[in-house]
């Protein structure tokens, strides 16, 4: 069974940092890519991070350039999401998601942790 375990969510102050943790584990984790998506209240869910498995490349999209930073630890089958400089519209569950190829679809989920940071 493909289970992917999200973590490491909490309440932060504008500046803070958290780390998020993906635990990934009935899956060969070289084969996927490991995304991070957010859903904010009200708004769509935004895919925000991703990274290979198989060669550790990696994409962030524009909002979080330069404050989130994507890594992996293979021995560990876990997907980290370091978060700095937090900002009140990072406010939104985090999701962790696995998918076969870059521009694939995601096909299986984790739940969500939820991020609030305030001002």
């Amino acid at each position: 069974e493909v289970q992917l375990q999200a973590s490491g969510g909490g309440l932060v102050q504008a500046g803070g940092s958290l780390r998020l943790s993906c635990r990934v584990s009935g899956l060969t984790f070289e084969d996927y890519v490991i995304g991070w998506m957010r859903q904010a209240p009200g708004k769509e869910r935004e895919g925000i991070s991703t990274i290979s498995g198989s060669d550790g490349s990696t994409f962030y999209t524009d909002s979080v350039k330069g404050r989130f930073t994507i890594s992996s630890d293979n021995a560990k089958n876990t997907v980290y999401l370091q978060m700095n400089s937090l900002k009140p519209e990072d406010t939104a569950v985090y999701y962790c998601a696995a998918k076969e190829t870059k521009f694939g679809t995601y096909k299986y989920w984790g739940q969500g942790t939820q991020v609030t940071v305030s001002s």
